[in-house]
């Protein structure tokens, strides 16, 4: 993995263990969307109006092949929490209604969902979902505790992120699907870390990044929402693409009204396909697969250094993320400025429940004289812990 490391643009003199956060972006990908918006500044005017509209097409069609999606039924937007709001906002909840969550999720998604909670008077019940849990079924056992026959949204994250821990979403959406419940996938992490088949998993929605673990620059991201519960979406901004020249009293078009939002820079959007073809080029089902072996080895070597146990099951609950339990420190955040400030190495510490984690989250560039640099650190902060 060492030579894709020249490709990506990170500070050289950073040990970069923490692509989980905001992602990182290849040169290639980077240069991409940069020519994307030297296409905008030279003629906007037609570029706006003559080509943007087949170039974001053309987009849509690559990420829904990609995701194995329809184009029709996905639309460019600038982050995940962006899309987790616009499907909050748009579900008919009413008084006494309650949207089933989990307490491993993501906090701005927790505050989109209790904000429409308590505009719609519904309640939001975070279930708790033991850490580390026995297996998938016991999950999946867990969650459905927390279904009453009020439960009108099953909201949950594909891979979560205090936790780092894949859950089994398939199988909770068939079950919901089957209990009349609607599903509300949150793949911030998800996409380009795991492979996804959106018509296999049976979402009812599903937000994903693009600018995390597929490498897009920042500011990309998709909303998937099933064909039949388009109608229920409604724009947060009221544009030229509500109507489309249709009346008003209709149902606009789901991708016009989400994707015009008014004058913006959309080359990051249009530079996801060059993400795609990035990974695609340098074999990234087994540069997945390598970070997965390393992230392994490196779960393991943490342990050893820590005395406390791994914290799953099986190496099936994460991908090329995962976390370590910590002994107990009292000042977790300065721990953690000290890894960056003394040592260069990025990487978050988490508090959660009670627990205190670090997790690491790998890619192409990181090797395994990462992983030493990190155990060296550790050693010497946690003795003087």
């Amino acid at each position: 993995m060492t030579r894709l490391k020249s490709l990506f643009l990170l500070d050289p003199d950073v040990v970069f263990l923490n692509h989980g956060s905001y992602g990182a972006t290849p040169r290639p990908v980077f240069e991409a969307c940069q020519e994307w918006r030297l296409r905008l500044e030279r003629e906007p005017v037609q570029f706006i109006n003559n080509e943007l509209p087949g170039l974001l097409r053309d987009a849509r069609g690559v990420l829904g092949e990609y995701l194995n999606a329809d184009p029709d039924d996905l639309v460019y937007i600038p982050n995940a929490t962006f899309g987790m709001n616009v499907i909050a906002r748009a579900l008919p909840l009413a008084p006494g209604d309650e949207v089933l969550t989990t307490d491993h999720e993501y906090g701005a998604i927790d505050n989109a969902w209790l904000y429409a909670c308590h505009k719609s008077g519904a309640r939001y019940v975070r279930q708790p979902v033991p850490f580390p849990a026995a297996s998938d079924t016991a999950i999946v056992d867990e969650i459905w505790r927390g279904v009453t026959p009020r439960t009108r949204v099953l909201m949950l994250s594909h891979i979560t992120s205090s936790t780092a821990l894949r859950l089994p979403v398939e199988t909770l959406c068939a079950r919901a699907r089957a209990a009349g419940i609607l599903t509300a996938i949150d793949g911030a992490h998800a996409p380009g870390q795991i492979p996804l088949d959106l018509r296999a998993l049976g979402a009812d929605f599903y937000t994903g990044n693009c600018h995390k673990w597929l490498c897009s620059p920042k500011g990309a991201a998709f909303l998937y929402t099933r064909c039949e519960l388009q109608p229920l979406i409604e724009p947060p901004v009221i544009g030229w693409g509500y109507g489309n020249n249709r009346k008003l009293a209709q149902n606009p078009d789901y991708v016009d009204a989400l994707q015009w939002l008014g004058t913006n820079d959309l080359a990051a959007y249009l530079a996801v396909p060059s993400a795609i073809a990035f990974q695609r080029e340098h074999d990234w089902p087994r540069v997945r697969a390598q970070c997965h072996a390393l992230l392994d080895e490196s779960l393991r070597r943490v342990s050893a250094l820590t005395g406390l146990p791994p914290l799953y099951h099986s190496d099936t609950q994460y991908a090329q993320m995962a976390v370590n339990a910590l002994p107990r420190i009292h000042d977790l955040a300065a721990f953690n400025r000290r890894l960056f400030d003394h040592y260069r190495i990025e990487i978050p510490c988490i508090e959660w429940n009670g627990h205190q984690f670090l997790r690491i989250a790998l890619q192409g560039y990181n090797s395994r004289a990462d992983i030493d640099v990190l155990l060296a650190a550790l050693a010497r902060e946690l003795a003087a812990s």
